[in-house]
């Protein structure tokens, strides 16, 4: 018989059976795990894994029975037992992300305040994916709706740097107007509050489309 105190639990307290998830599940948990993601919705993870929304669901389902994400207002949080899962492919093979602008932030703004007006939201062509948090910051992730472009704000201590993964060259343009558009909002949200983003839209890297 097993043991009640080795099994995971449900937020009400329910045992779980830590049953091996199917591969396609699995695949489902590594996606979460390279973005790194704490929160998630849908339809944002719909888009970055390209899944069809059906099979995404029953997905999603078969993991919330199995303990590894828990619905909440937001969306999906991604519990502990998502880092049992084993890895369906190499480490390390994640796509890559170009480094679009490094900005610098005032610290007499709170930065919890800004974030949370950022969460959630829409941006013209970007669509809210879901967040990540860590002892390095909050990283705030979209993605167009084709998926062929993802932005990431990661948000730390008086900077923000801005990141794109593309599907292709051509979509490396899109990124950047994306990145720019972002970041008006982003000096929108600081100005009624009294800060001023001291530098604005610097680039960090710069990607040549030819090489890709």
């Amino acid at each position: 018989m097993r043991s009640a105190e080795k099994l995971p639990r449900t937020p009400y307290g329910h045992e779980i059976d830590a049953a091996p998830l199917s591969a396609r599940d699995a695949e489902v948990v590594q996606a979460i795990e390279e973005e790194g993601l704490t929160v998630f919705s849908f339809d944002g993870l719909r888009r970055i894994t390209g899944a069809h929304p059906e099979t995404l669901s029953r997905a999603l389902d078969r993991l919330e029975e199995q303990g590894v994400v828990t619905r909440a207002p937001e969306g999906y949080i991604v519990t502990e037992r998502a880092k049992e899962v084993p890895a369906v492919r190499p480490l390390g093979v994640a796509e890559a992300r170009i480094p679009l602008l490094h900005t610098l932030l005032p610290y007499d703004v709170k930065l919890s305040e800004v974030v949370s007006q950022l969460k959630g939201k829409w941006f013209g062509a970007l669509r809210w994916v879901g967040y990540s948090l860590s002892e390095e910051g909050t990283v705030l992730k979209w993605v167009t709706d084709d998926g062929a472009v993802q932005i990431d704000a990661r948000f730390s201590p008086g900077q923000l740097d801005i990141d794109a993964k593309v599907a292709g060259r051509n979509d490396v343009s899109e990124a950047v107007k994306a990145s720019h558009q972002l970041m008006s909002h982003v000096s929108k949200l600081y100005a009624p509050r009294g800060g001023r983003i001291l530098q604005f839209a610097v680039p960090a890297g710069y990607l040549n489309p030819a090489s890709m």
